[in-house]
């Protein structure tokens, strides 16, 4: 199977020798997204404000491979502060809906240029 990559100029571009995303066969492997402004690529300022930059930037990503946020099968999200786990449940009820994907919240020490949350995942296409 070929590995292609995907890439989105409306979302910040990679800050390491990755893809934005892979696609193989009808899976889609999404790289992590951090709170980055596209056109500045500096992080917004507040936690409401970097959880909807992270899924604005998945958006744009999954734009790019011809998907939406339905294809969604499976988001990991990443915070360094767990009481913010029922704030990003809020915010991603705006931008899914049910079937809302497989998820796993993760807490950890830290994340790349100080941000607040990060997600991945990948998207199952017919």
């Amino acid at each position: 199977m070929k590995k292609i990559a995907i890439n989105s100029k409306n979302a910040p571009e990679a800050i390491g020798p990755y893809s934005q995303a892979i696609r193989g066969g009808n899976i889609v492997f999404l790289s992590g997204q951090i709170p980055l402004n596209p056109n500045t690529m500096e992080l917004v300022e507040g936690i409401d404000e970097q959880i909807k930059q992270v899924f604005e930037n998945l958006s744009q990503v999954i734009k790019a491979a011809d998907a939406s946020f339905n294809d969604v099968a499976k988001l990991n999200i990443y915070l360094t502060d767990l009481s913010n786990f029922g704030l990003v449940n809020e915010i991603m009820k705006t931008y899914f809906t049910e079937p809302f994907p497989a998820r796993a919240a993760i807490g950890v020490a830290s994340l790349p240029k100080g941000a607040l949350v990060e997600a991945d995942g990948f998207l199952i296409l017919e």
